[in-house]
């Protein structure tokens, strides 16, 4: 089984609806400069476990009011034992939601297709083209990225993107931009960048956007997702 790297025992912000614990599994093939799960990325093995028996301790225990399990990293993806870990929690009747990037297309297909998951929230970086990579910190195939794409938006589950907007990084523009390579979404997140831990220590420095500013960029994509919210 996976080695856990990090457990909420309950998140409210995770999964639209529902109370949720969420796991967090180490490593990532992404570098994002303004990424605040630094220690997952670079520091993994400095980290100290956490034993799934007591994640299932927990489980068991608020059965009564947990609703699902939340598997995020770094990126889960990369991680082979992944379906296993996602037939884990099936097995102890809770719904898994998949936190991904979108990089590895085919075991996301497998997951959707074989019925494991019951919602997905995929990472957009940015636009379709040369500033994707420059988000993500390292050379990216965007043909995977489509191809996760379209896999989420003809799943069947509730899904969503997300864009972590950081200063520097995305400016308004490239928000309607990477919009339009979503068209038609049934729910978009423009996630509020947070200068704590981040995987590039200058990114500390960056004053975020206001609400303000995220919410003309939100107000802009509204014609082309169903649905489009500011988080912080």
């Amino acid at each position: 089984m996976l080695e856990i790297k990090g457990f909420n025992p309950n998140t409210l912000l995770d999964w639209d609806g529902k109370i949720a614990s969420i796991i967090f599994l180490p490593g990532c093939n992404f570098r994002c400069p303004y990424c605040h799960a630094s220690a997952l990325v670079k520091n993994a093995a400095g980290l100290p476990p956490v034993q799934l028996s007591e994640v299932d301790a927990y489980l068991e225990k608020n059965r009564a009011w947990i609703d699902g399990v939340v598997i995020s990293g770094g990126e889960a993806t990369w991680h082979n034992g992944l379906p296993a870990l996602v037939d884990h929690f099936r097995g102890l009747a809770l719904a898994v939601k998949l936190y991904t990037n979108g990089s590895r297309p085919a075991v996301l297909c497998d997951l959707v297709q074989s019925g494991r998951l019951a919602a997905v929230s995929m990472d957009l970086k940015g636009p379709l083209d040369d500033r994707y990579s420059r988000a993500a910190g390292t050379p990216v195939d965007l043909d995977a990225i489509r191809a996760s794409i379209d896999i989420v938006m003809s799943s069947g589950i509730p899904y969503e993107f997300r864009t972590t907007v950081c200063p520097t990084i995305l400016a308004h523009d490239d928000v309607v931009d990477a919009a339009r390579a979503i068209e038609g979404a049934e729910l978009f997140i423009l996630q509020q960048f947070r200068p704590v831990d981040c995987l590039d220590p200058e990114f500390e420095k960056i004053k975020p956007y206001t609400e303000d500013e995220l919410g003309r960029m939100a107000e802009s994509v509204k014609g082309m997702v169903k649905k489009c919210i500011v988080q912080k």
